[in-house]
């Protein structure tokens, strides 16, 4: 069994950070988040879930935009390029499939 405080944060990108879990196949992240940070574009080959538990962030994935506000939930496919505004401080989960050994 793991608590957050054991879990080191790694900074993803300015004012993002986050703290992983790493299972067999699957990879669980709480992100906290500064208000006016922004996750640069990019991809990868993982399936990613993410849910927002606190805050305010809007979500570019592929053509569309979205708004991500406490409860919501976005599916990120394969593959497909994605980036992140936050308008408030946030936190967030995002589950990963396969691992993000990149985040070990």
């Amino acid at each position: 069994m793991l608590t957050l405080n054991e879990i080191k944060a790694k900074e993803i990108a300015k004012g993002i950070l986050g703290q992983y879990a790493h299972g067999k196949d699957m990879t669980l992240g709480w992100l906290t988040i500064k208000a006016g940070s922004k996750l640069p574009l990019h991809q990868h080959p993982h399936e990613q879930i993410s849910l927002m538990i606190e805050g305010k962030m809007e979500m570019y994935v592929g053509e569309e935009t979205c708004v991500l506000e406490p409860g919501t939930i976005k599916i990120i496919p394969s593959n497909i390029p994605h980036s992140a505004y936050a308008h408030t401080d946030c936190i967030l989960i995002d589950v990963f499939n396969p691992v993000r050994e990149d985040y070990r």
